[in-house]
């Protein structure tokens, strides 16, 4: 099944777990806000089958579980 994921930039502290564990799908922004490189953030575009196990690392170490990450489209 596909994953797709997005950064919540309200709550990111821009730790750089994220970019550490998945750096092909997460960087940092002019403000050092973490977010999704794939689609610019905006959660349309599936996770490359080669990078799900870094998504899912990255979104189970965010401090403030800013990495989101689900099995649909996040603008369904």
């Amino acid at each position: 099944m596909p994953l797709y994921t997005w950064i919540d930039k309200e709550t990111c502290i821009a730790c750089g777990v994220c970019g550490a564990t998945a750096p092909e799908v997460f960087d940092y922004d002019d403000e050092g806000v973490a977010y999704s490189i794939l689609d610019d953030n905006k959660g349309e575009m599936i996770v490359p089958e080669e990078l799900e196990e870094d998504v899912l690392d990255a979104h189970e170490s965010c401090p403030t579980e800013s990495v989101k990450v689900i099995k649909r489209d996040f603008n369904q």
